[in-house]
């Protein structure tokens, strides 16, 4: 259970009283500033959310920014976003910022149109989360605001924004677990994912793609599914499966819910995993672990990423000119059961 934020708990955190924090927290005297400093830098790093002293407003010199998350799809307690986003909210926070969540609908994005509550006024900066139509990223990349992308669209040629963008490192681990399943003889393999979709899901097939070529070995387009559908559902997969003349001795997949639906269409077929065909997904969510087998996946260290896209748009905003960074933080790969003994 998530501890409860007291001013208690913040007096203990910096071993100073309760009275010392209340006093500083509601606006009273007779606390150095140094102290009072200590006490609001604290607060504002555990998103203790009971201030009415205005010098918080005013912490470092100025008046408390306010950065904005614009996404097309919130992400899910499942997604790699959740944890990335708090890790990046935990750090602008301690900086004495904001974070402001604005959902693009599908009729603004085909509009091209920003949501009627965005006030570029008002905004020190902008992270887009799975935001990946091309239109309008070059959209939000004309407010000229400061920007990070976590993500961005498969076909966005990078010198065409002025913006940061932070990826996982996608396609070496994708690229070795391939690898290691063709030396182990798992030669015909497939890939699941519209590698459209996303510069991540790009990525990762560019990863399995190299791994065929340098295993001398032919990409097999009848062993994939990469067609344009935003769902990738079992029902929707098992279709594309019963169409396949035969099926390959291993999947990729873009991602874990992709290779989750993969498992459950191929169990309703009777095709058992690892057995008859072996299954690999990206992410390491949370089912990737209690899914029956095991899914072999790759971990994204997605905490740590929203840390470091923190300290990248707040860079960003001290200095607006300084050259555009692509970032791309390392993964690791991870083996269970739905590769059966690979290692």
């Amino acid at each position: 259970m998530k501890k409860k934020i007291t001013m208690q708990f913040i007096a203990d955190s910096l071993g100073l009283s309760r009275n010392t924090v209340s006093k500083v927290l509601n606006g009273y005297p007779g606390v150095s500033n140094e102290t009072k400093e200590k006490v609001i830098k604290k607060a504002i790093e555990l998103n203790y959310k009971y201030f009415s002293n205005t010098d918080i407003e005013k912490f470092n010199g100025k008046e408390t920014g306010n950065i904005a998350l614009l996404t097309a799809n919130m992400p899910t307690s499942s997604h790699y976003g959740t944890s990335f986003l708090n890790g990046f909210e935990g750090k602008i926070r301690s900086e004495g910022y904001n974070l402001s969540y604005y959902i693009i609908r599908e009729a603004e994005i085909n509009a091209l149109l920003l949501p009627n509550s965005f006030q570029t006024s008002k905004i020190d900066g902008i992270i887009c989360i799975e935001l990946f139509d091309k239109n309008y990223i070059e959209l939000i990349n004309k407010l000229k605001i400061p920007t990070i992308f976590a993500d961005t669209s498969a076909d966005v040629f990078y010198p065409e924004l002025v913006a940061d963008i932070i990826l996982m490192e996608n396609e070496h681990n994708v690229y070795g677990i391939t690898k290691k399943l063709i030396d182990k003889g798992y030669t015909n393999i497939g890939f699941v994912g519209d590698y459209n979709h996303c510069r991540s899901f790009y990525e990762r097939w560019i990863g399995f793609n190299h791994a065929l070529l340098d295993s001398n070995l032919q990409l097999n387009l009848s062993y994939c599914i990469i067609d344009d559908d935003k769902f990738f559902s079992s029902d929707w997969i098992g279709d594309q499966l019963d169409r396949m003349k035969s099926l390959p001795s291993a999947f990729f997949c873009a991602n874990d819910f992709i290779a989750i639906n993969v498992l459950s269409a191929l169990k309703e077929r009777n095709i058992k995993v690892p057995d008859d065909i072996v299954i690999c997904g990206f992410d390491d969510s949370i089912e990737s672990k209690i899914v029956e087998p095991s899914l072999t996946t790759v971990h994204i260290f997605s905490n740590e990423m929203g840390v470091i896209a923190a300290e990248t748009i707040l860079s960003r905003i001290k200095n607006p000119s300084r050259p555009p960074q692509i970032i791309h933080v390392k993964t690791e790969p991870i083996f269970r059961n739905s590769t059966g003994n690979i290692l």
